[in-house]
């Protein structure tokens, strides 16, 4: 088994690990050359705070990017409620939980090679301020491959965008991905749907833009309602439209 089918391997059985069909489904994987320049346009498109993957490891060659889709049922029980609800705040939390224990497996099955990586954790690498963020995971996964970005801002992979992405960076060179030209958003594919703008709680989403501090105040006041449950500022009511799962795979 070549290198890149053990990292696709240890994810997926990390993935089976959890037991949580409920929560999950199974991820997507994805490679991107650390040399693309489209990482160096990431520090004009979000920002100079933006690093680059050498930035992060010197030595590094390729990005490795997954995708942990969140189940019919998760994206069902957020869709039908006004409120956030418990089973997407619950696959929020173990989905951050799966894609940290993902890279730090990764890592280390990497490390036995003689191979370089570092991980980036799960959620909350912006700056509290400006809410600008040092990596973007779906920028990652874009890079790699895994989808395209739709109108609610969020990336819509061929099997939907309702889930997390993690990223690794690693120093052993693997082919890249190629990336489709595919739109998965039913606005930009057909002209039509907005449900991520009618759905949004706070109308922090529009056609123009997105007010980032509108939604950031959102969540914040969403996550003291699952404070029992810990660091959970969730919302997610602009991916449980007719793209949050386009497969059942």
């Amino acid at each position: 088994m070549n290198i890149k089918n053990e990292i696709k391997q240890l994810i997926q059985n990390e993935f089976l690990s959890t037991g949580r069909n409920d929560l999950f489904r199974k991820p997507l994987v994805g490679f991107a050359s650390a040399d693309d320049p489209l990482f160096a346009q990431l520090k004009e498109i979000i920002g100079p705070e933006h690093v680059h993957p050498k930035d992060i490891l010197p030595q590094a060659k390729t990005v490795v990017a997954f995708f942990i889709p969140f189940s019919e049922t998760v994206v069902s029980s957020n869709r039908k409620l006004k409120e956030v609800s418990v089973e997407w705040a619950q696959a929020y939390l173990e989905a951050n939980i799966l894609i940290n224990r993902v890279s730090e497996k990764l890592l280390q099955m990497l490390a036995e090679k003689g191979i370089k990586g570092e991980g980036i954790k799960a959620t909350h690498t912006y700056d509290e301020e400006t809410l600008k963020t040092s990596w973007s995971h779906r920028s990652a996964a874009f890079i790699a491959g895994l989808g395209r970005f739709g109108l609610n801002r969020m990336l819509i992979t061929p099997i939907g965008g309702a889930g997390r992405y993690g990223s690794v960076i690693i120093s052993e060179k693997i082919a890249p991905d190629h990336r489709s030209e595919e739109e998965f958003c039913i606005y930009f594919k057909e002209g039509k749907c907005q449900f991520c703008l009618n759905n949004c709680p706070t109308k922090a989403l529009t056609i123009n833009g997105f007010d980032k501090h509108k939604c950031h105040h959102h969540l914040l006041e969403v996550s003291k309602e699952f404070s029992y449950l810990g660091l959970c500022d969730v919302c997610g009511k602009c991916v449980v439209g007719p793209c949050a799962i386009l497969s059942s795979k």
